[in-house]
């Protein structure tokens, strides 16, 4: 049986291992650009595919049946070849109306929908099917039933937004669709982008303390509803949150962060050997990427030439998945380094006493024991500030490395 994925870039899709764990076959990964798109279509040599970005509408001429809950959103993520014949319906909105139920109640509520493609349809077909009271539908360049994002700051009664487009996805990571500083009666946050784990739509979110919901419960619901469609068998639901939680957990970075010789790049080689995950050292990568010593980027560039290339291995760094990140000891003084470790990442403040730190080696601001109490007092409060947990690390090294692993895996994931 010949399934998989037809999409324009693909290669942020975690499709493949999520049909893989409840389906019999072989998912494939094909990226079509669109010169070949015409031609894999009408050549129909597959068995299944899902259509995403940007076909999910193209792919309709294509389709000899499209079924009533396709047809009504305009379109098309899931087909099957029948004796030549292509069957498409939308597993989209299975998928998207499972994670909304699962953690929101919007019936009667003030939505907006960010987006003007395939998946923002199903997101207006979602909301109707739950009740929602008032959608508002918000597009770049488009007339009605859109408005511009212009006038959606104006729309201060928006009580959940739902972002449909790629904005924020990978290797985007940093961008956001909207500002939730212009929704003061926002309630919740739905992004279907799954890559990074957590968007920076949601990571704003989670720092006003609005509940948010990104793409990769969406991306399992509808990989289930897909299979079913498939293959005609009924698939268990009740797996959707255990394939969630498990790619969730398989994909996320562990950070650790902390004052100089705090011991992060000790115990992350030891963490990432145990836990069979890939190690990076923020300044080991900075120094390779300068081509110099940490030394003599201070003496060249000061701290400020530093921190600029620190930021760029952060953002570089944060697009990783399943390593254990050890970061220098003032990554924490920029916020938007904080942010893109956060969207992939587990962030563990390794916490040392100042009188047990070094003083000298290759770090300039650590000249001295006053040098370090100074800087402990501006950064200690950051660190908690920034951190998921924390971990001591003032005696046995076994001791720290068995708390962090403990960390590590109470954390739920998701």
């Amino acid at each position: 049986m010949k399934v998989g994925l037809i999409g324009e870039k693909l290669g942020h899709s975690f499709s493949k291992p999520i049909h893989e764990q409840i389906a019999d076959y072989t998912y494939d990964i094909m990226p079509l650009s669109r010169e070949e798109f015409p031609l894999f279509m009408e050549n129909r040599a597959f068995d299944a595919i899902n259509v995403t970005i940007p076909y999910k509408e193209m792919v309709m001429p294509y389709c000899d049946f499209i079924d009533e809950k396709a047809a009504d959103i305009g379109a098309v993520n899931a087909i099957k070849n029948v004796g030549g014949r292509l069957y498409a319906t939308n597993t989209d909105f299975d998928g998207l109306k499972w994670m909304i139920e699962n953690h929101f109640d919007i019936k009667g509520k003030t939505v907006a929908i960010c987006g003007s493609g395939g998946t923002s349809k199903t997101a207006f077909a979602v909301c109707k099917a739950l009740d929602a009271g008032k959608i508002i539908r918000t597009a770049r360049n488009k007339g009605e039933p859109y408005i511009t994002y212009e006038q959606l700051k104006e729309c201060t009664d928006i009580q959940f937004i739902i972002n449909t487009t790629s904005v924020g996805m990978l290797p985007d990571i940093m961008s956001s669709i909207v500002d939730l500083d212009w929704f003061p009666e926002c309630q919740g946050v739905i992004d279907v982008v799954y890559n990074p784990l957590v968007t920076s739509l949601c990571w704003q979110a989670k720092q006003k303390n609005i509940p948010y919901i990104a793409g990769l419960e969406m991306l399992a619901g509808q990989a289930v509803a897909a299979v079913e469609f498939f293959t005609g068998k009924e698939a268990d639901r009740t797996v959707i949150g255990d394939i969630t939680k498990k790619l969730y957990r398989e994909k996320r970075n562990l950070v650790l962060i902390g004052m100089p010789s705090s011991g992060k790049t000790s115990l992350g080689k030891k963490a990432a050997a145990k836990l069979r995950m890939d190690f990076a050292d923020m300044d080991d990568e900075i120094e390779k990427k300068a081509g110099k010593t940490i030394p003599q980027i201070f003496e060249e560039s000061g701290e400020s030439g530093f921190r600029k290339i620190e930021s760029e291995i952060c953002i570089e760094l944060a697009k990783r998945n399943r390593t254990v990140i050890s970061c220098g000891g003032g990554v924490i003084k920029n916020p938007l380094n904080m942010q893109a470790l956060s969207l992939n990442g587990y962030v563990v403040y390794i916490k040392r006493n100042v009188d047990k730190l070094q003083t000298g080696g290759k770090r300039p601001l650590s000249s001295s024991r006053g040098a370090l109490k100074e800087m402990a007092a501006e950064r200690f409060p950051l660190y908690e500030k920034y951190s998921d947990a924390t971990v001591e690390n003032n005696g046995y090294f076994g001791y720290a490395l068995d708390n962090l692993l403990e960390v590590w895996n109470e954390d739920t994931g998701y």
